[in-house]
């Protein structure tokens, strides 16, 4: 489990999370993860920045079973807080970002995607924020930076995604590729972000970040007060383990179904 950072190009650094099976990242992943971020943006001779992932998909948000594992409130603070930290890492940034997202990137991997420069699908990317049926909430802030107000709505309520097609109609994705030319797409773009003059660069993502519409870090910390306050009530819990029951029944009627139709 880690976060790395390499330089594929010049002027472009490539910060790379691999937090198997489904990247979905514990505590101290996210302030991994934002302290790369911003050692990267820092460095003088960066002018754009990469966010990937390896593994199955770009990012599933928080670390569940880690909070479970916690009999107070810790875990979720720590996760509130780092959240927050990558997040922020990723607009405050102090060149452009580029995600690289293949697969699926729920929960807080919005948080990561809505607040960078640009987005390079995968054909297979899916976005959402099941949230309602984790008993959590957050990241509307981010997902709002990626389509229409309403159907940020109905997409919030239902817990239903959203394709990489989908958000490329809408003008939030810049490019929709085969999977296998995902990374190579991702990189084209970065460099052609880093010919232009470094010092430029970061007078146009300061000046670009000025003129936002959204108090992004405020409208997030917002929502994250009631995600607490779910949590106090035990709110949080009773849909969890709501959750839990019903997608264990739907995996077993799956797993009826695919014997039945082996019998047939």
């Amino acid at each position: 489990m880690s976060v790395s950072t390499s330089t594929p190009d010049k002027g472009v650094a490539a910060v790379t999370v691999d937090f198997p099976p489904v990247n979905a990242l514990p505590v101290q992943g996210w302030f991994d993860l934002a302290a790369a971020v911003r050692a990267a943006g820092r460095d003088p001779e960066t002018r754009c920045v990469v966010l990937a992932a390896d593994g199955r998909g770009f990012n599933a948000g928080v670390d569940i079973k880690e909070m479970q594992r916690d009999s107070g409130h810790s875990a979720l603070i720590g996760a509130n807080r780092g959240c927050y930290e990558a997040f922020s890492a990723v607009y405050e940034c102090e060149v452009p970002v580029v995600a690289a997202v293949n697969g699926f990137c729920l929960g807080g991997g919005i948080g990561l995607v809505g607040n960078a420069d640009a987005i390079v699908a995968s054909e297979d990317a899916t976005f959402g924020l099941p949230e309602l049926d984790r008993g959590a909430l957050g990241a509307a802030t981010h997902l709002a930076r990626l389509v229409p107000q309403h159907l940020m709505r109905a997409l919030y309520y239902t817990s239903r995604t959203a394709t990489a097609a989908e958000l490329h109609a809408h003008g939030s994705v810049w490019r929709v590729v085969p999977p296998a030319e995902l990374r190579e797409a991702a990189l084209e773009l970065a460099r052609e972000i880093a010919q232009k003059d470094g010092t430029l660069l970061r007078f146009a993502k300061a000046a670009i970040n000025g003129i936002d519409p959204v108090d992004v870090h405020r409208s997030y910390r917002f929502e994250q007060g009631f995600t607490f306050e779910a949590n106090l009530s035990g709110l949080a819990d009773r849909v969890r383990e709501g959750f839990g029951q019903e997608s264990g029944k739907e995996e077993k009627a799956a797993k009826a179904a695919k014997e039945e139709k082996g019998r047939a």
